[in-house]
């Protein structure tokens, strides 16, 4: 499939989703927009874990960039503690819902439609935080992530981003049956566009699913070095065992901070 075919998949399928509640479109209630408001907040990057509030600075006057971040869940919380935000996201239907929030609960948020890869719509030098929460398994490449995001940070400017070990691409969860033990059956870097056929991907847009892509930690941590941020924070996350079995063993996901000098 072309680049443009598979924004065009998973833009279709994260839609989808917003129809069917999947968990990461569900928007937040009033009552968590009205705690932010009092200080009382907290967001995720990976999917259990909040991220540390020290990794933060001052919400208040904060411009951040919400990357591949909509849904209507962590974006209106930063706007709610004080926070300038932009909002920018592939899906339209996951924009509705911050625009929902934002209408429900009169927030100012900027609302972007956009491919995480290209920002150029925004100036150099822009923002004081990006926000990407675990979204770049949708994109085959993410080194123009990282430097889009460098790009349009200002000195001194901090990127949060959360990502999926990718053993979870080694060790497909369709692989097992649930009885036998866990084998590593794909070699890094995973594409489903390469190891699917042409009816495997039709049946995965007509069930809603995703087309992912797991990349490197070469491309992960070493591409944001590269890029001209210097690693500043670490964790790692689990999910429920029964979203993959990687999660009886060990840690699915990850998030990094990352500052721009």
């Amino acid at each position: 499939m072309s680049n443009r075919d598979v924004l065009n998949h998973n833009q279709t399928t994260w839609d989808r989703k917003v129809t069917d509640s999947n968990e990461w479109t569900v928007p937040v209630s009033p009552q968590m927009i009205a705690d932010a408001r009092t200080g009382d907040w907290s967001v995720l990057l990976t999917p259990t874990k909040p991220v540390p509030r020290n990794w933060f600075p001052p919400l208040n006057g904060l411009r951040i960039l919400g990357l591949a971040s909509a849904g209507g869940q962590q974006c209106p919380v930063f706007a709610a503690a004080g926070a300038i935000l932009t909002v920018y996201d592939l899906s339209t239907k996951q924009l509705e819902q911050d625009r929902m929030v934002a209408e429900r609960e009169n927030l100012a948020m900027d609302i972007v439609q956009g491919d995480m890869r290209d920002l150029s719509v925004f100036d150099d030098e822009t923002f004081d935080l990006v926000f990407h929460p675990v979204a770049n398994c949708f994109v085959p490449d993410i080194l123009p992530v990282w430097r889009e995001a460098y790009r349009v940070l200002k000195p001194g400017g901090i990127l949060l981003a959360g990502f999926a070990n990718p053993l979870l691409y080694m060790l497909p969860d369709e692989d097992l049956d649930g009885t036998d033990e866990p084998i590593l059956t794909h070699p890094l870097p995973y594409s489903d566009d390469a190891r699917l056929t042409a009816e495997q991907k039709a049946d995965y847009l007509a069930n809603g699913w995703s087309l992912e892509f797991g990349h490197t930690l070469t491309d992960q941590i070493a591409g944001q070095l590269n890029a001209g941020f210097v690693l500043t924070g670490f964790y790692e996350d689990v999910h429920h065992v029964e979203s993959h079995p990687l999660n009886r063993f060990g840690h699915a996901f990850i998030a990094t901070r990352a500052a721009k000098p």
